[in-house]
């Protein structure tokens, strides 16, 4: 029975990274029946929103979407479609695997790292009051002189349940994937009833995860500093909103950068799957970027429905093709004018002969 997915191809270069990454998911044994729809800029444009109802009902009606980066402009009032599927579908947990390929440039080998951030909370739910606001001279006046009274004020949530379910997710992930560990990432020793709770949140799941899963703590600073001297002695890292999104990026370039870089953000009812880089517009109808990422998105979901030989082949076949470095655009070669980089459409084209050969 074929999967019924919701395709959004986004704007900038994401309609041509989405055509691309759609080849190679149909190349891959899976039967996938796609229902396309329109959201981002243009959409914005003709309907007056970026993310009409009519995208998240798609979602929620087939579980699983797979989305082109869609850009946010800054400086306006338009909201980022990101943050409001997230929002919307309450996806919890944002999921971002960062592995080196064997011939994508980097300063590491062999990392092999999982990022699992909480979605919801933290400085991101977007709890703020501009400096001379009624609201921010209550929350000064409880603060008993700690806060100068021209400041602007944002307020960190961090619930028991929100920690708990992404913890969880992150030991569920690690058990089902074959992975050795978890650690948990905060700041309690500044930051003691926020992130204190979220580390004892953690060490609550993680009892019932005795046995199969280990698990350990590091503060976020000096996590940074681990990442980049021993990353081989890391697995799966959960972490608050916040640390998660630096965390994630920073991981990112361990690997060569975002353009290898999967993610997904995924809830209980729903699943989205998208690479974590932007939409680029620079370069948009100039078949020309890397659809590396948007691809592993594409692994990601497959393995999400299930489809895990299907994931396999996919995989394989991506790290085939980027080791070998021939069919790879620019930025996978060795310089980035290189007069033998091929494009968006003819890279994909490779991964599905490799699948097929």
């Amino acid at each position: 029975m074929a999967h019924r997915v919701t395709l959004i191809p986004g704007d900038g270069v994401g309609p041509e990274l989405v055509e691309a990454a759609r080849l190679v998911i149909d190349a891959s044994g899976a039967e996938i029946e796609w229902e396309v729809q329109e959201a981002g800029l243009a959409v914005m444009e003709k309907e007056g929103t970026p993310l009409p109802e009519r995208v998240l009902e798609s979602i929620r009606r087939n579980k699983v979407g797979l989305k082109g980066p869609i850009t946010t402009p800054r400086g306006t009032g338009m909201r980022s479609v990101n943050v409001a599927l997230r929002k919307e579908l309450d996806l919890f947990a944002c999921l971002r695997p960062c592995k080196h390929y064997q011939g994508v440039r980097s300063r590491f080998e062999g990392v092999d790292l999982v990022l699992v951030r909480e979605n919801t909370e933290d400085l991101y739910a977007g709890v703020e009051f501009a400096e001379g606001t009624e609201e921010a001279k209550q929350v000064i006046a409880l603060a008993g002189g700690r806060i100068r009274e021209d400041a602007a004020i944002s307020i960190k949530p961090i619930s028991a349940f929100a920690s708990e379910r992404v913890v969880d997710f992150a030991f569920r992930y690690a058990r089902d994937n074959g992975r050795r560990k978890v650690t948990a990432v905060a700041k309690d020793n500044i930051m003691k009833a926020t992130d204190g709770l979220f580390y004892r949140a953690a060490r609550e799941v993680a009892k019932r995860y005795e046995g199969q899963v280990e698990y350990d703590e590091w503060l976020v600073d000096a996590m940074c500093m681990q990442l980049v001297q021993k990353p081989e002695l890391y697995d799966v890292l959960v972490m608050p909103n916040l640390y998660g999104d630096i965390l994630s990026d920073l991981c990112a370039g361990l690997v060569g950068g975002l353009g290898v870089a999967p993610g997904a953000n995924i809830g209980e009812q729903a699943a989205v799957f998208e690479p974590i880089h932007g939409s680029a517009p620079k370069y948009a109808g100039q078949n020309k970027v890397n659809p590396t990422a948007l691809i592993l998105s594409g692994v990601l979901m497959l393995r999400h429905l299930g489809e895990r030989d299907a994931a396999d082949r996919v995989e394989h076949a991506v790290a085939g093709v980027i080791a070998e470095g021939k069919d790879v655009t620019y930025d996978l070669k060795p310089t980035r004018d290189d007069p033998t980089a091929v494009g968006t459409r003819e890279m994909a084209e490779a991964i599905v002969r490799r699948m097929e050969g």
